[in-house]
């Protein structure tokens, strides 16, 4: 009984901590880039094409912030900032 107690405690806080798909992210991204300025964190997530739980959804809001493909405004308005064409024009340089 015990250890039926521990293994499904384990089960829930392994649940907590997954990680999102790729496809998941890339949907997330994309949405932003589609409303990029124009909303907050849940009017965004009520426009995803397909239902993500809530944390999965803020765990990607904070991934794509850390790698610098988003902003989040002090009043919560969140915008698309990268920039693939300079990328690839600064990637492109000879070097010297």
């Amino acid at each position: 009984m015990v250890q039926e107690t521990q293994q499904k405690d384990i089960k829930k806080i392994v649940q907590l901590f997954r990680s999102p798909t790729l496809d998941t992210v890339n949907m997330v991204e994309k949405t932003i880039e589609e409303y990029s300025g124009e909303y907050k964190k849940t009017q965004l997530w009520d426009k995803l094409p397909r239902k993500v739980m809530w944390p999965t959804f803020v765990t990607i809001l904070n991934y794509l912030e850390e790698i610098n493909k988003i902003i989040i405004s002090e009043d919560g308005i969140i915008t698309y900032i990268w920039n693939p064409k300079l990328v690839n024009k600064v990637r492109a340089r000879k070097s010297y």
